[in-house]
């Protein structure tokens, strides 16, 4: 694949925890060596929408109990090309949606997007290349990619409406629904549970969709036994 991650993401919990002295320091809009990192919090409508727009690299949006959306970026210049002035991520208020918007010129950079928004958030993403990973996010979903991956954790025990659809890959998911191959390579996966459900919209050009469970203890109080 064309777009080659400096970082591995999965959603393991010592993930989050390794990055927590990165993310303080980034705070400040810190460098580390070349990198430059930044962090910026801003207040989210209640029932609003985060919308990233044009965004490239490896995103992560995390679901969490704040009424705040917390955006960290870290950028890292390709060998030879320290200039990262270019790379402009702009995020904003406008009414009911919090808009992150990303500018660039020649791609010789990577780019690495850490946010944490309410759990109940409606998110759109239209990334351009990398990884996308949506996690505990209960809103309607619309995430489109030109190429990487986009994978997707959601609770077991949720009812979902699934459109999603690889141009050119696979998608793999927890839960039950219509598989459909188009042609060699193409795959389409639907799910429709109620008219409630939480609705998604998946869209990759060249890459893999998966939709993962986050599974539920059945006694999540009882001691654990050795």
């Amino acid at each position: 694949m064309a777009f080659e991650k400096r970082r591995t993401s999965t959603f393991v919990p010592a993930r989050h925890a390794g990055m927590r002295a990165l993310l303080l320091m980034a705070s400040a809009g810190l460098a580390f060596g070349d990198d430059v990192a930044k962090t910026e919090r801003l207040d989210f409508p209640s029932g609003g929408t985060l919308h990233l727009k044009h965004s490239i690299g490896e995103l992560t949006v995390e679901g969490w109990d704040q009424p705040a959306v917390e955006i960290t970026t870290i950028k890292s210049p390709k060998k030879g090309t320290p200039a990262l002035d270019r790379v402009q991520v702009k995020a904003e208020r406008q009414k009911d949606e919090v808009v992150v918007t990303t500018t660039w010129g020649k791609r010789d950079f990577d780019l690495e997007y850490r946010i944490k928004a309410p759990r109940q958030s409606r998110l759109v993403i239209e990334h351009k290349d990398g990884d996308v990973h949506v996690d505990g996010i209960t809103g309607e979903l619309h995430v489109t990619d030109r190429m990487g991956q986009i994978t997707v954790h959601i609770p077991q025990d949720g009812q979902y409406s699934i459109d999603a659809r690889a141009k050119l890959g696979a998608i793999d998911s927890d839960f039950p629904g219509h598989e459909e191959r188009k042609l060699k390579f193409g795959h389409a996966f639907t799910s429709q549970t109620s008219s409630t459900a939480q609705k998604m919209y998946l869209r990759i050009g060249f890459g893999d969709i998966t939709i993962l469970a986050i599974r539920i203890p059945q006694n999540p109080g009882a001691p654990t036994k050795k």
